[in-house]
């Protein structure tokens, strides 16, 4: 059985941008230390690819914004179930989420589980 990854895209106001990645890194850190195997938070740079859906369009990213697109590795999805369950009880985690000025809209963040198909 192949590995399991947590994927994310999300639009993010470029004046956000520094803010993120100091979330980022320790949230990594964090992941990481609960059991997650790979931890990859990655800024939007070349956008727009002629006849397809932009990474701009999927996020409906707006003008003053960029593109996060991330994702976590895990062992396999019980393993994620696992560290995912740590981490939401994980006292650092809730205190970064409960800061009064989070960087991006979590309600407009992509999400999802996927199981690994290739990996060379």
């Amino acid at each position: 059985m192949g590995k399991y990854i947590d994927g994310f895209v999300i639009p993010l106001p470029r004046g956000k941008v520094d803010e993120y990645r100091r979330i980022a890194e320790k949230a990594g850190e964090i992941w990481k230390e609960h059991g997650a195997l790979d931890y990859w938070e990655c800024l939007g740079d070349d956008l727009e690819a002629k006849d397809m859906v932009s990474f701009r369009k999927a996020a409906d990213a707006g003008e003053d914004e960029t593109v996060v697109f991330s994702w976590i590795v895990f062992a396999s999805r019980e393993d994620r179930d696992r560290v995912n369950a740590a981490i939401m009880a994980d006292p650092r985690i809730k205190e970064m989420m409960g800061e009064d000025s989070e960087p991006f809209d979590c309600k407009r963040m992509a999400y999802g589980g996927f199981r690994e198909l290739v990996h060379m």
